[in-house]
Parts: structure tokens; C-alpha cells; sequence
């Protein structure tokens, strides 16, 4: 875990990026988040060291269904709490949006903007963090290479929840996780190309509205109003060329929470016996939740999200079942060949593109 000091000496390397005061958000997520449920010791020690050594496993299997990472190391997997996830993911964020090149701002009005939206982000992080399970931040990390997080409690949580045996859901999640990090180290381009499409969009200025980071309060609360609605940043944006930029981030993430689905899923029940029933009441648990938690949920996006997974698993499969994994694994070749938004809600012209 990376403390606030280091988080607000990247801030003062950097001198760029986002208005966000990186530091507030850190210590506001650290005060608002909730502590993980109650585990005797023997059960926090085992399920931490069996985290950390399944996600190298889990890697293993996930190139024996993608057929990508042959040669790279299998690596552990960091088993955080959660206010140690929070802490890193506002590393990473902070590291992802350093990017940006910004113009010149009034230097009172860039410290009220970048409170509010430290504030707000903090708020954000302190409620994702009593329910993210892992996550593979490929900024994140002492020298940006990337780093591989389990949130422990959460896992434990989820498995009580769900009532599926622990090194099942533990190894399942693993599958997932360890996914997304081989997309980003097994495709080399797929960092900067990420990484530089978000420097874009936050940077892009309109003649009288000036970068989307300098609105981020503004952007925040659009997607507030709108439940969760990740398209009312392209209303809020307007401008054509960061509506072209948004829809790349938008149909990458899809395609990447999509793929981390399916390969889960399609590592069988040779490693994970109750995949069929894990799935089953995972999916259920996605969409449920009391009242002010679907409210919750919706506000921050997490809805939209939801929908991704599904919108980027059916299109995985789609290509799949039609041209194999290696027909699928054009996807990787380059910018170019990454689908559209329209293509993934129509495999089919994907394939007469890329892999006819």
C-alpha cells in the first residue's frame, strides 16, 4: 500500500493532469470506508495466502483458454484490505490522468474544483470499496508496471453471501483478475493505447467550455442525475471529437470486462467445480440489493457497468463459438482491429472486418 505522502508527491512530480486533490480523496475514502465483516484469525491467514498463490494458477489456466502469455512470468497476486484497495486505486488514477495537458487555471478556482472532485471521488471509493473483489490496475504499482489487487474481505463477504465454497469463489475471482492483467502484459500496446485515449478525452478542449477534466465536478453530477448513465458524459461533452474518443474508452472497457467473463466462465469446472452455480447467484447478486443500495449503485455507474459485462461476454462468445480463440485473438493485433460500440452489438460485422 502506497501512503497519502507518496500519492501527493506524485501530484507535485507530475504538476499535471486532472484538477483533483488526489491526497483529500485518499483521506476521505480511508474515513468513509467500511470495515470488512468479522474472520478469526485462522481464516484471514489462510484465505489471504491462498489469494495471493491462486492468482499465479489462475494465470495459468487463463492462457490455456486464450492461448496469449506464453513465456511470461506467473505472478502472485497483492491480497489488500480496503482501505488499502482505496489507497491504490487513487494511485492509479492519479498516475493514469497525468497525461492530460491542461491549460492554465486561476490557481483559487483550480483549488476549489480540485477539493469538490477529491471529495467526490473519495465518496465514490469509499463505497466501491466494501464490494470490488479484485482488481488489475495496470498503472498502479511502485514504477507503473502494473499490480494485481484481491480485496480480501470482499471476497469473504461475497462467498458468505453467495454460499458457494471459498476456494471455488476465491480461484473463480482469480480467473477473472488474472484475465485482465494478461490482456495488458500479454498485449503490449494495450497500456499506452488506453492510457493515451484517456489523456485525450480529458484533454480536448471545446471553445467555450474548456477540457472535460476542468468540469469534472460538473461530469460527476451529470452522471448522478442520470442514474448511472455513462452516455450523459457525451451529451455533457457535445463536442464531436470527444464523442469519438468516449465511444473507443467505452467499447475497450466493454470489450475487456466481456473477455475477463467469458474466460472465467470457460475455464470449466476441471478448475472451479461450481462455476454453474457461482455464476448463477453471482449474476443474481449483481442485480439485486436492498433499495438504497440499487440507488447507490445506479448513481455511480455501476448499473452501466453491469451492462458491459453482459454486452462484452456475448460478443467474446459470439467470436468464439464462430472463428476460435485464435480468430478472436485478432481483437489484440492492434488499434484498429479493436471493435466498435456498433460492432459489439454485431459480432457478425466485426468478423466480416477483422477475421473474415
Amino acid at each position: 500500500m502506497r501512503s497519502v505522502g507518496r500519492v501527493q508527491q506524485t501530484i507535485d512530480d507530475t504538476r499535471a493532469g486532472l484538477p483533483v486533490d488526489w491526497a483529500l480523496a485518499a483521506r476521505t475514502a480511508s474515513r468513509l470506508t467500511a470495515s470488512g465483516p468479522a474472520a478469526s484469525v485462522a481464516e484471514a491467514t489462510e484465505l489471504v495466502a491462498r489469494l495471493r498463490s491462486d492468482a499465479a494458477v489462475a494465470e495459468g489456466h487463463v492462457r490455456g483458454v486464450t492461448g496469449l502469455g506464453a513465456g511470461l512470468p506467473l505472478l502472485p497476486a497483492d491480497v489488500v484490505d480496503r482501505p488499502a484497495w482505496a489507497a491504490a486505486a487513487v494511485d492509479g488514477m492519479a498516475s493514469l490522468t497525468s497525461r492530460a495537458q491542461l491549460p492554465a487555471t486561476p490557481r483559487l478556482a483550480r483549488a476549489v474544483t480540485s477539493r469538490t472532485a477529491g471529495l467526490q471521488i473519495g465518496g465514490v471509493l469509499a463505497y466501491l470499496g466494501a464490494r470490488v473483489l479484485g482488481q488489475y490496475d495496470p498503472f498502479g504499482g511502485g514504477d507503473g508496471g502494473g499490480r494485481l489487487l484481491l480485496v480480501a474481505p470482499n471476497v469473504h463477504a461475497a462467498c458468505q453471501a453467495l454460499d458457494v465454497p471459498s476456494t471455488d469463489f476465491g480461484m473463480w475471482v482469480c480467473l477473472h483478475e488474472a484475465t485482465h492483467r494478461l490482456q495488458f502484459t500479454a498485449v503490449p500496446w494495450l497500456r499506452g493505447h488506453f492510457a493515451d485515449e484517456v489523456a485525450r478525452l480529458l484533454s480536448i478542449q471545446q471553445p467555450e467550455r474548456g477540457a472535460l477534466a476542468e468540469r469534472l465536478p460538473e461530469a460527476l453530477r451529470a452522471l448522478r442525475d442520470s442514474k448511472g448513465d455513462a452516455l450523459a458524459l457525451v451529451e455533457l461533452l457535445q463536442g464531436p471529437e470527444q464523442r469519438e474518443v468516449l465511444d473507443r474508452l467505452l467499447a475497450l472497457t466493454t470489450l475487456l470486462e466481456g473477455h475477463a467473463d467469458h474466460v472465467m466462465d470457460a475455464a470449466g469446472p476441471e478448475v472451479v467445480p461450481g462455476v454453474a452455480t457461482i455464476r448463477t447467484r453471482f449474476t443474481a447478486r449483481r442485480r439485486g440489493g436492498g433499495l438504497i443500495d440499487r440507488v447507490l449503485r445506479a448513481l455511480l455507474g455501476v448499473e452501466a457497468k453491469v451492462k458491459q459485462y453482459a454486452v462484452g461476454a456475448a460478443f467474446t462468445r459470439h467470436v468464439v463459438l464462430a472463428a476460435g480463440m485464435d480468430g478472436f485473438n485478432r481483437v489484440w493485433t492492434g488499434p484498429d482491429t479493436l471493435p466498435t460500440r456498433t460492432e459489439l452489438d454485431d459480432p457478425g460485422a466485426w468478423l466480416r472486418r477483422v477475421a473474415p
